[in-house]
């Protein structure tokens, strides 16, 4: 009897340390966010209509059709008056940038968001454990990270990765690299910073395809605390529940429809094919047959087999999910209006949905990597989120690549953060959202002018 007893006792204390041990590591593996910091320029950087002319005259390559071109493009690209540009593009020596000018628009953002980061948090830099910067197109020696360690003069045994060449969806490689980081180190915290250099990178020549980015890149960027200190799960503005990447790069018009090359003469640029649409529903839908059952409930997804099931005998019904069981609210990658128009399109959601990528698009352009974290603010500042709401954060990007994560916020948030100045003017109702390119230079499709030879800059100039 006492050797059963004591067989009990060990088998039921096995159990007990086995079920706390996997409770601890899943309590060690949580990445929750607790805070972040989104960039603000001040008010000589922006970008208005004016601003965005004389850059555009400045190129001597451009003829009719570029104008006609560069006008549809600005008029239809949801950006309003107040983006903000690069120093050396806005000062005309965007045909001569040097590597100073690129690290001082690096150092400005990335050294403008950590300072308010560390400040707000208390959180000191020589706390962090682990540091990643992601930026695309500037991977100069020492590295970025090199450089925030040195500013900060963090620890010596701080972990630091730079991630370059992957485009607007890299801050969600670099969340989940920290998610995988933290399986390693306990109590540790991250600082993710994502950016993008526009100045060096301005396209100087003609090509449709090519001019696209001049239109929809603007400067910005965000700096964000992570963790997975159970003690600070009380301060944690959210949680991560999941994370799916998807690379469809080993296909040729995917890796190609978004890149980086030089054009006949000699400038460097960025081009975007007709293939990027193909390619980013195709790298969309990959991802969310691995996300969507990990996301929404058993009822939902039964639902969807059984209309599957039936569309085999009517060919007239079409099967759809309805993330909106399972997800509140949608952090669309606000890369263009196509890109959200599309993203709303394919996952069926309504204007309020839309509403957080639009007025970040309208208010701070396409800031690439960086673009996320102002529609989050967004939300933040409209006080839209709420405990326990699931956020689905979008991301695409060269490769070509979809990484898509889900966040569960962890209390009611209404901070203003970066929006906090001009959260009264927002939402612009789209019937308002008219670009002044419309009106002041709408006469360039004139079909007379395609018979006349004339010095267009002067013209527009006057």
């Amino acid at each position: 009897m006492e050797l059963l007893i004591t067989v009990c006792f060990l088998v039921l204390f096995c159990t007990i340390s086995y079920f706390y041990k996997r409770f601890s590591q899943m309590r060690s593996h949580s990445c929750y966010m607790l805070a972040y910091e989104c960039f603000k320029a001040t008010d000589d950087r922006k970008l208005d209509t004016e601003s965005c002319v004389k850059i555009v005259l400045r190129n001597k390559n451009l003829g009719l059709d570029q104008y006609r071109f560069l006008l549809q493009t600005m008029v239809n690209s949801g950006l309003g008056e107040e983006t903000y540009g690069p120093r050396n593009v806005l000062a005309g020596r965007e045909e001569t940038p040097t590597l100073m000018e690129a690290h001082e628009e690096m150092d400005e953002i990335m050294f403008g968001t950590l300072d308010n980061l560390f400040s707000k948090t208390g959180v000191s830099p020589s706390d962090i454990d682990i540091l990643l910067v992601d930026v695309s197109l500037f991977s100069p020696s020492p590295s970025l990270t090199a450089r925030i360690v040195n500013r900060y003069k963090m620890r010596d045994n701080i972990k630091s990765f730079s991630l370059s060449g992957m485009g607007c969806s890299a801050s969600m490689v670099a969340i989940d690299l920290v998610q995988n980081l933290f399986k390693s180190y306990k109590n540790a915290f991250a600082v993710v910073v994502s950016s993008e250099t526009i100045g060096p990178h301005w396209y100087c020549g003609k090509e449709n395809s090519m001019m696209l980015s001049n239109c929809l890149f603007r400067s910005g960027g965000c700096s964000v605390l992570l963790t997975n200190k159970p003690c600070l799960k009380h301060k944690a503005l959210m949680k991560l529940k999941h994370s799916v990447r998807t690379n469809i790069g080993s296909n040729d018009e995917a890796y190609g429809c978004c890149i980086q090359i030089e054009d006949q003469q000699g400038y460097n640029g960025f081009l975007l094919t007709r293939n990027l649409t193909k390619a980013a529903a195709k790298a969309f839908t990959m991802n969310l047959k691995v996300l969507v059952p990990k996301i929404l409930p058993i009822r939902e997804l039964i639902r969807f087999a059984v209309i599957s099931i039936c569309k085999t005998n009517n060919k007239t019904a079409k099967p759809s999910l309805n993330l909106k069981t399972g997800i509140q609210h949608f952090c669309i990658h606000p890369g263009g209006r196509a890109v959200i128009d599309g993203l709303g399109k394919s996952l069926g959601l309504n204007e309020y949905d839309m509403e957080p990528a639009r007025m970040a698009l309208h208010r701070f352009g396409n800031t690439s990597a960086g673009g996320l974290w102002y529609v989050l603010g967004y939300m933040e500042a409209k006080k839209r989120l709420k405990k326990d709401d699931k956020i689905l954060m979008i991301s695409l990007g060269a490769g070509f690549m979809c990484n898509n994560c889900v966040w569960e916020v962890m209390k009611d948030l209404g901070n203003g953060n970066v929006w906090e100045h001009c959260m009264d003017r927002y939402p612009i109702p789209r019937k308002n959202m008219i670009n002044p390119f419309a009106d002041k230079y709408s006469w360039i499709n004139d079909e007379r002018l395609n018979f006349v030879r004339m010095d267009l800059s002067n013209i527009i100039l006057s």
